[in-house]
C-alpha cells in the first residue's frame, strides 16, 4: 500500500521539515517542489509524475537539476537517506547545528534538514529571497547555537563569494566543516578559503546516491566506488530505486545495485577517488578532446574572472570551437587575447576559447548548478569570430 505523497514548495522551510521527519519515519513520502520555473511545456507536478503512484517504501521523491535536460525525480528510500546523513556525522565531528544555504528542493539542502534531525535541531535558513548575499550568511551563522559543531554546506559559486568578502570570510572560518559539492571545487578557490582558516571538505555525489557520498576522495560508510570504461560506478546503501515513471532510464542507470554516473574518473590502489568530469563533457576541436570542466577550472583561478562556464559550439573548419561564458570580477574587463594566452600557456592551444561572451550571472537551475541548456543557447547566440587557432 503507498504511503500519501505530501507535496511542499520549496520557500516553505519549516514544512518541508516537518514533513520530512514524517517521511523517515515511514507515514507519508515527501517531494518537494522547486522555486524555480518548471520545464517548457510544464508544472512541476506533472514534470516530476506526482499524478501517477510511487512505490510504498519511497520516503522522498527528489528533482535532479536537470543540467543538461528535462529533470528527473528520484525515488530515495529513509534508509538510502539516513545512511548518507549517518555516514556524514561519523566522517565530520559528530552531530551538529546546520546553516542552510542551498534549496531544500536539491537533494544538499534537503540532507542538510536530514543531518538537522539526528542532531534534533532545527537547521538555521539562510534568507535566499533575494538571492545568495555574504551579509545574509553572516547574519544567519550568527544564529546558530553555541557548545555544538557548526556545519554548512555549499555549491563552489557560493563559497568563492563569501571568501571574496571579509566578513564572509570570518564568518565561514568559524565552522568546524564547510562542504562543498554540487560540481568540481578548483585547487586555486580551495586554497584560498583554507589560507583564510576556512575547513574545507569537497564532497562528490549526486540526488541519485543521496547526496554527497565521497568526501576529499575517500567514499563515506556504507558507499563504494568503482570505475569502468563507462565511467564511475556507485553503490551501497545510499544509492536510490530508481527514477519515478521512467523504467528505461531506471534500467539503463541502475544496473545490478550500481548507479552509472557517467563520469570520468579513477579509483586509486587506497581507494582515493578522483574525478576528471563528464564523459560527455568533451570538445572535440580539430581532433582534440578537450575537457570542459579543465578549462572552467582554469579561468576562475584568475582574479578578474568570478564565473565561468565553457561550451562548445559547431564550427565549420574545427568540428566544435571552446566558447566561455564569463562573469568578470567587478570593475573587469575580459581581454580574448590575453585569455586565450593564458589557456594556451597551460592546458594547449585547442583549449583556448574562440570567443568569451561576458555575461552578468551564470544561468542556474533549482539545485544551484549550471543551467547547461540555457548556456549553450548563450554560447550560441553569435558566431564564432574569424582567426584563432
Amino acid at each position: 500500500m503507498a504511503r500519501p505523497l505530501t507535496v511542499v514548495p520549496a520557500h516553505s522551510v519549516a514544512a518541508v521539515a516537518d514533513a520530512l521527519t514524517d517521511a523517515l519515519a515511514g507515514s507519508t513520502t515527501v517531494c518537494v517542489l522547486p522555486d524555480a520555473p518548471a520545464p517548457p511545456g510544464h508544472d512541476w507536478p506533472s514534470a516530476l509524475h506526482l499524478d501517477l503512484p510511487v512505490p510504498a517504501d519511497v520516503a522522498a521523491v527528489v528533482a535532479t537539476s536537470g543540467s543538461t535536460g528535462t529533470p528527473r525525480a528520484v525515488l530515495l528510500t529513509a534508509g538510502s537517506l539516513l545512511a548518507s546523513a549517518h555516514a556524514t556525522v561519523r566522517r565530520l565531528s559528530g552531530p551538529g547545528a546546520w546553516l542552510l544555504a542551498l534549496p531544500v528542493s536539491s537533494i544538499g539542502g534537503l540532507q542538510v534538514l536530514v543531518r538537522s534531525r539526528l542532531a534534533d535541531l532545527d537547521a538555521v535558513s539562510l534568507d535566499r529571497s533575494a538571492g545568495f548575499r555574504a551579509e545574509a550568511f553572516v547574519s544567519a551563522a550568527r544564529e546558530l547555537p553555541a557548545g555544538l559543531p557548526h556545519y554548512t554546506s555549499l555549491v563552489s559559486t557560493q563559497l568563492r563569494r563569501l571568501v571574496h568578502d571579509r566578513a564572509g570570510a570570518e564568518a565561514l572560518a568559524g565552522f568546524d566543516a564547510v562542504l562543498v559539492g554540487g560540481g568540481p571545487l578548483d585547487d586555486g578557490l580551495r586554497a584560498e578559503a583554507t589560507q583564510a582558516g576556512v575547513a574545507i571538505v569537497s564532497t562528490y555525489g549526486m540526488t541519485e546516491t543521496a547526496g554527497g557520498c565521497v568526501y576529499d576522495g575517500i567514499p563515506i560508510q556504507r558507499a563504494y566506488v568503482r570505475a569502468s570504461p563507462n565511467g564511475l560506478e556507485i553503490g551501497g546503501d545510499v544509492v536510490a530505486l530508481g527514477y519515478h515513471a521512467a523504467p528505461d532510464q531506471t534500467r539503463e542507470s541502475f544496473v545490478d545495485g550500481w548507479f552509472q554516473t557517467r563520469d570520468a574518473g579513477a579509483v586509486d590502489d587506497n581507494g582515493r577517488v578522483s574525478v576528471i568530469g563528464r564523459i560527455d563533457d568533451v570538445i572535440i576541436s580539430g581532433g582534440v578532446n578537450v575537457a570542459a570542466g579543465a578549462v572552467e577550472e582554469l579561468l576562475c583561478r584568475r582574479p578578474d574572472i568570478a564565473d565561468a562556464a565553457v561550451l562548445a559550439r559547431p564550427d565549420a573548419e574545427w568540428g566544435q570551437a571552446v566558447i566561455a561564458l564569463v562573469v568578470p570580477a567587478d570593475g573587469e574587463s575580459i581581454d580574448l587575447a590575453d585569455l586565450r594566452d593564458y589557456v594556451t600557456a597551460r592546458l594547449g592551444t585547442a583549449a583556448a576559447p574562440r570567443e568569451v561572451i561576458t555575461v552578468p550571472a551564470l544561468p542556474r537551475l533549482h539545485s544551484g548548478k549550471l543551467d547547461r541548456v540555457a548556456a549553450q543557447r548563450l554560447a550560441a547566440s553569435g558566431p564564432t569570430p574569424d582567426g584563432g587557432r
